[in-house]
């Protein structure tokens, strides 16, 4: 009989000392479950939506959405493959690259994105639980069902990875076959959209955008829960494991949202969750209950990335301390910014690409490229680091597309947000030129290292 999993450790040193390798032995079907169950929820019906109020017709949404996902989830799927080895976190690890002082910043802005993302998962959740119980006859306020449900993700998160794991996998599988069940029920009198005519170019640039944020998001969270894999575990299977879960939820959703997009008159976990509701019918109660559900997955894994980060950024709290404080701020964020969902949402994904897209090139650039796995992390600023901040400044400036700021390039482009690629592309070439000494004859030259074996920094 399975046992239930300990707690993980509450110390910083979770955070900033690798794994032992005795206590690395997750199974591998976990990196399925662990990319898959944290997109199950109404998120991708919204982004489905979205894509109808933009003006896509049928065939531009289609192509965006494999488009979109593919260019998102590849970096994530790359990152996951660092954790084994490394037996760090996401974050953590970068300083392999960055330096221990470099990796503050990013994770900094990791914390502050779990944040969001807590907010961000838990409004249409919150509604659903609400509406949940109203069929009940109890009379629930938003802000108190939200908190019942933060409550329940800040104990998985209080708890640790392994708990995480257990709901991602056990949780995951059984909103699978809820959101299967809702899925098809939601197909019934669905059809593709029409429209008088085809999108603009940069129209279907910021669609491709935000659609390809919706899986790079979970490019600082990756190696979080690969971690406890056996060092020796084939990058390959990970990687395609990874792939796999990240698109298996992610386009089934958005797809659906496109089908059902000219029922929903707008795009709001509101209007998404009440038409839902009203094709399931009689299970009605199963499409609320699963939405409410849904977040506990997702932001079990936010609040602990969140811990795991905060770390990172030099604040040497207790893991468990920085995890509530996260749920917390989520919380109240949710609470306050519930009414502008449709507005924040578009504009939260969007956003998170400037930082995370040229960091995660920086990332894969070292490991995959440069050898970096077989250095030492420096205590110090790097130039990756310096390399880091100059191009998320610079892409933000000049390519971003918001509401609040629009760059000059992006103007001229016509408001096409090409801000992801050249973040992404710009800082990975500007940091492999910066290092461009250590590859000779179509070769890497490896760092000077005392031992020939791969090396796992001590912290």
């Amino acid at each position: 009989m399975a046992r239930f999993p300990v707690m993980e450790g509450a110390g910083a040193d979770i955070v900033t000392r690798p794994v032992p390798p005795a206590q690395q032995t997750m199974r591998i079907d976990r990196v399925f479950w662990s990319h898959f169950a944290p997109n199950l929820g109404p998120g991708g019906w919204v982004v489905g939506v979205l894509l109808v109020s933009l003006g896509l017709g049928p065939g531009q949404a289609m192509l965006a959405i494999v488009i979109g996902n593919l260019v998102g989830a590849v970096p994530v799927a790359l990152a996951a493959a660092i954790g084994p080895h490394t037996g760090l976190p996401q974050m953590e690890a970068s300083r392999l690259v960055l330096g221990r002082q470099g990796i503050r910043l990013p994770s900094l802005l990791n914390w502050l994105y779990c944040v969001g993302w807590d907010a961000v998962n838990n409004v249409p959740a919150a509604t659903a639980l609400v509406a949940l119980l109203a069929l009940g006859g109890a009379a629930t306020p938003f802000w108190l069902g939200l908190g019942v449900l933060a409550g329940l993700q800040m104990a998985a998160s209080v708890y640790g990875h392994h708990v995480v794991q257990l709901l991602q996998k056990y949780v995951g599988a059984g909103l699978l076959a809820a959101f299967a069940i809702i899925g098809l029920l939601g197909l019934r009198g669905a059809g593709l959209p029409h429209a008088a005519h085809a999108a603009s170019l940069p129209t279907f640039v910021l669609a491709t955008a935000i659609l390809a944020s919706f899986n790079l998001s979970w490019a600082s969270y990756s190696s979080d829960y690969t971690r406890y894999l056996p060092a020796n575990t084939p990058a390959r299977r990970i990687v395609w494991l990874a792939l796999a879960g990240l698109l298996a939820s992610a386009i089934p959703f958005q797809v659906l949202g496109l089908l059902t997009a000219s029922a929903v008159h707008e795009a709001s976990p509101m209007a998404v969750i009440t038409q839902l509701q009203h094709q399931a019918g009689p299970l009605g109660p199963l499409v609320l209950a699963a939405i409410a559900l849904s977040s506990i997955t997702g932001n079990s894994v936010n609040d602990t990335t969140a811990s795991y980060s905060l770390i990172s950024a030099g604040l040497r709290v207790p893991r468990v301390l920085a995890a509530v404080v996260t749920a917390s701020l989520g919380y109240l964020i949710a609470v306050f910014g519930a009414g502008r969902y449709a507005e924040l949402y578009t504009n939260y994904l969007v956003v998170t690409l400037y930082w995370i897209a040229p960091w995660i090139g920086i990332v894969l650039t070292d490991w995959y490229v440069l050898g970096g796995r077989d250095r030492q992390a420096s205590d110090g600023w790097t130039g990756a680091a310096t390399i880091f901040v100059v191009s998320a400044v610079l892409t933000v400036a000049l390519f971003s597309v918001s509401d609040l700021y629009t760059g000059p390039v992006a103007r001229l482009l016509g408001g096409a947000d090409v801000g992801y690629y050249v973040g992404f592309f710009g800082a990975a070439l500007a940091y492999a030129w910066s290092r461009r000494g250590t590859i000779e004859g179509g070769g890497i030259r490896r760092p000077p290292h005392p031992a020939d074996a791969p090396h796992r920094d001590a912290g």
